[in-house]
């Protein structure tokens, strides 16, 4: 997907946080670390560093929503970042973004922590942003 198209499917799925333009989502692509899964129905972004990987954004088309295009794209992310060597995983989440965290919980992301004010909406209130993370690997006994 172009920059462009990844940008216009993200403007229909968010508004906190808000959309990112074409031109981040340009400079997240040629990010050597950053990878991309998805389709026009829905994508996730992804990077892993240092054995950390970070979900960076994840949306589904309104209209494929409740059809486990969201379930599917976080089960894709999981897998790639361990073959990149993710030991463990982290996001942020809007702590109003009820279907998010849903989703969230039921692959297995827990709360770890919490950005208060860290998002703004459009209309200038402040959200806290959920900071969940999920082990990639066992622990090792």
């Amino acid at each position: 997907m172009s920059p462009e198209a990844l940008a216009a499917l993200h403007k229909r799925c968010f508004t906190t946080p808000r959309p990112w333009s074409a031109a981040e989502f340009a400079e997240f692509l040629t990010a050597p670390l950053c990878f991309l899964q998805g389709d026009s129905q829905g994508f996730v972004l992804g990077r892993v560093i240092a054995g950390e990987a970070e979900l960076l954004t994840i949306c589904t088309a309104p209209e494929a929503r409740r059809q486990g295009t969201g379930r599917a794209l976080l089960a894709q992310f999981a897998a790639t970042a361990q073959e990149r060597g993710g030991e463990s995983a982290f996001l942020e989440v809007a702590e109003d973004n009820t279907a998010a965290r849903a989703l969230y919980a039921a692959a297995g992301w827990r709360e770890s922590g919490r950005r208060r004010g860290y998002y703004h909406t459009p209309e200038g209130a402040r959200v806290d942003a959920l900071v969940l993370t999920l082990p990639l690997r066992p622990a090792e006994v």
